[in-house]
């Protein structure tokens, strides 16, 4: 792995939506998010740092040392468990206690919660419970909740489970699971992440060296909202209630157009911190520019990643303010009081490098 990146960068990165809802907002019926005072749109970090994980996970498989910790579907605590079990850091004692054949077979053709096994020694008519001294007891408890098991299956986990014992790292334990969380997962590496769950062993926090700030549309929107119709419904019920018609009325929520500058910043000292290196810098580029490549859908229609105005600063701690570098970037409509609904009608103005402060190098990545 190649040293960590020894320069500040702060960019700005323009994108555009054309009929389609680029962050909608769950607590307003999935509406496209607005400062209510301005009418500007917005679109979260949150939704762009989602877009970079999904665009690394597609690109390099999960596979260390670029796998993704947020990830669909992911329990965030097995990967705190995988990290101090590859460093050979013991999390507690593990219980087992010996069942009889039927409550095996019984868990052989359910299953077992995750952190609970069963053996079997069939030479010796033997049959034998595991709970892993990492196990979640909770999740185990819920689980018995819902397969709802005999009252003898019932007891003889919630007897094994008794002896299971956790214990909690040691501080420098601590911060040897959050340099290999760092090590094996790129977005922790660059966008931090709170790593002391309580359900699963501690690995800190870590304040990642890349940030982004919420995407800000350069000009007012206007949401639209549409009828759709489905040519189905779902169920025979319906499909009687409406003598065989078959549709189902929907509502969608669209943005015309719009244009939407981020501003986001890397720290050379943070990224010593976690890692991140070149390569992982070229990664970030490289996502930033395609991360809606492969995130089209119905819902979000046409969005492109526009223009990246990269700003390199000679020095880790930065030569010259970053809203200073910013203020030199401007965009706005080519014709002023037009309805704009195309990105070529608008004018996007960056600095050359001879507007540059000294000891800053001004970069056009798109």
């Amino acid at each position: 792995m190649s040293n960590t990146i020894q320069n500040r960068y702060d960019f700005v990165l323009f994108f555009d939506v054309k009929d389609g809802n680029p962050n909608g907002d769950p607590d307003a019926g999935n509406l496209p998010r607005i400062d209510p005072e301005t009418g500007n749109g917005l679109v979260t970090d949150v939704c762009l740092k989602r877009k970079v994980r999904n665009y690394v996970q597609l690109v390099k498989g999960c596979a260390v040392p670029n796998d993704i910790y947020v990830k669909e579907k992911a329990v965030l605590g097995r990967a705190h468990v995988k990290a101090f079990n590859e460093l050979g850091i013991q999390l507690g004692e593990e219980s087992s206690a010996t069942i009889s054949k039927e409550i095996y077979e019984w868990l052989d053709g359910n299953g077992t919660p995750p952190g609970v096994s069963i053996d079997s020694d069939e030479d010796n008519n033997s049959y034998t419970i595991i709970v892993a001294a990492d196990a979640d007891k909770k999740e185990i408890k819920e689980w018995l909740k819902e397969a709802k098991p005999a009252k003898v299956t019932k007891d003889a986990i919630n007897n094994v489970l008794k002896g299971a014992k956790s214990r909690r790292p040691t501080g420098e334990e601590v911060e040897l699971g959050k340099n290999k969380m760092c090590q094996d997962y790129y977005d922790i590496r660059t966008f931090g992440g709170v790593l002391s769950l309580k359900s699963a062993p501690n690995c800190g926090q870590v304040r990642g060296p890349v940030q982004f700030t919420f995407a800000r549309s350069v000009g007012q929107i206007v949401p639209l909202e549409h009828s759709i119709t489905r040519m189905a419904v779902a169920t025979e019920a319906e499909a009687e209630k409406q003598q065989g018609d078959n549709r189902t009325m929907g509502r969608k929520f669209t943005v015309p157009y719009a244009l939407y500058r981020c501003h986001g910043f890397i720290s050379a000292p943070l990224a010593a911190q976690t890692g991140f290196n070149d390569d992982d810098l070229n990664l970030l580029w490289d996502s930033i520019a395609n991360m809606f490549e492969h995130d089209h859908s119905a819902a979000r229609g046409q969005m492109a990643s526009r223009r990246l105005i990269v700003f390199k600063h000679d020095s880790a701690m930065g030569n010259t303010p970053s809203h200073k570098l910013f203020d030199m970037v401007l965009a706005k409509p080519k014709t002023e009081g037009e309805v704009v609904r195309d990105f070529i009608q608008y004018a996007i103005t960056a600095p050359t490098q001879a507007d540059m402060p000294q000891g800053v190098t001004v970069i056009e990545k798109l």
